[in-house]
């Protein structure tokens, strides 16, 4: 017999959906198998797939599963006889979440998640500012515990915690800026439904080409994906049924002689859609190489030392347990340094 005790990480989860995470190695047809033969218990009553698991819940599983050792299976029906339950810890032979560690790598994690620039760290959830180049999770492209999430995984065996730390949204790997990370299974969900009804204001810095016509205004076109072998961009204003509305707020901030620095809200939070936007009514953002001006960045790469993206998520404002929560992050140096270079162009009078 497996047994599980449901912490807040899981509480709230439908049963099946617990499984899946509890057990990633086996086979759904595994865990609809054991459902359907009542092999399931939650408090000592028969278990069904959609029925809420709440904190404090035990899970009693008559089943082997060829992911949980045996030798875990008697100490856990010992554990049982004697009342003392096991509390379920996020393990997994794939990532080797909880596992012991030499001092070698033990050293060697602690080269990786010193890197994190961490600007604040809650009970419930930590912030943290992603610098340019660094992809948010990783994927195709990306070599093995080089992004922010296997980051910020390790940083989390460090700190003991017994939920992988896992970000809430994502910037594009160019993209600089502040990020949300759940510490809890319970404050990932609530964190997801928060930025899915658009109650995180996610502010931006961005420096385009040229100088825009109104100081302040709204792009609101559609942006479809379209993938390619060079990598997936989006199209503007196109009316198919792939097509999702996205809505980009922009006030200047300064504007330069040839470019201006603004600031950005976004209302809805689709792939590339500063950056498409922005390209798409003639003011690229400098240092985009997917939907910017190549000429131009070349030049400003010799002239300006700009060797990346001008995007830079600066502020996050959200309400958390009835709290106002407003955390900044200034432009990084090597972007001050291309503003500090530039001339401003006095407000007219």
């Amino acid at each position: 017999m497996i047994t599980r005790l449901i912490d807040r990480n899981f509480a709230n989860m439908r049963l099946d959906r617990f499984l899946r995470k509890a057990f990633p190695d086996e086979s759904l047809s595994v865990f609809f198998a054991v459902l359907r033969k009542k092999k399931i218990r939650v408090n000592g009553v028969i278990g069904k797939a959609n029925q809420m698991l709440a904190e404090g819940d035990v899970i009693n599983i008559y089943e082997n599963f060829k992911s949980v050792p045996i030798n875990e299976e008697k100490q856990e029906t010992k554990n049982e006889n004697e009342k003392n339950v096991q509390d379920f810890s996020w393990s997994s032979s794939k990532s080797g979440w909880g596992k012991s560690k030499t001092s070698t790598e033990k050293n060697a994690a602690w080269g990786v998640s010193r890197k994190l620039d961490i600007v604040i760290q809650t009970e419930d959830y930590v912030v943290v500012n992603k610098p340019s180049g660094l992809a948010s999770q990783p994927g195709s492209g990306t070599r093995p515990g080089e992004s922010l999430v296997e980051y910020l995984w390790e940083w989390g065996r460090e700190e003991g915690l017994d939920f992988r730390p896992t970000i809430a949204h994502r910037l594009d790997q160019e993209t600089s800026g502040l990020l949300i990370a759940a510490l809890h299974g319970d404050t990932l969900r609530d964190l997801t439904r928060l930025i899915r009804e658009h109650e995180v204001d996610k502010f931006y810095f961005a420096l385009v080409k040229g100088n825009l016509k109104r100081d302040k205004g709204t792009i609101d076109e559609t942006l479809t994906r379209t993938d390619a072998a060079k990598g997936s961009k989006m199209k503007v204003g196109e009316n198919g049924k792939d097509a999702q509305r996205a809505i980009t707020h922009y006030h200047v901030k300064q504007h330069y002689e040839g470019y201006d620095l603004v600031k950005i809200k976004l209302e809805t939070g689709r792939m590339h859609q500063i950056r498409a936007h922005f390209a798409s009514i003639g003011h690229p953002l400098l240092g985009d190489t997917r939907y910017g001006d190549f000429a131009l960045n070349r030049e400003v790469k010799k002239e300006l030392g700009l060797h990346r993206l001008f995007l830079h998520s600066c502020r996050l404002e959200f309400t958390w347990k009835g709290d106002k929560i407003v955390l900044d992050s200034p432009l990084p140096k090597e972007l001050q340094d291309v503003v500090n270079q530039l001339k401003p162009i006095k407000a007219k009078e």
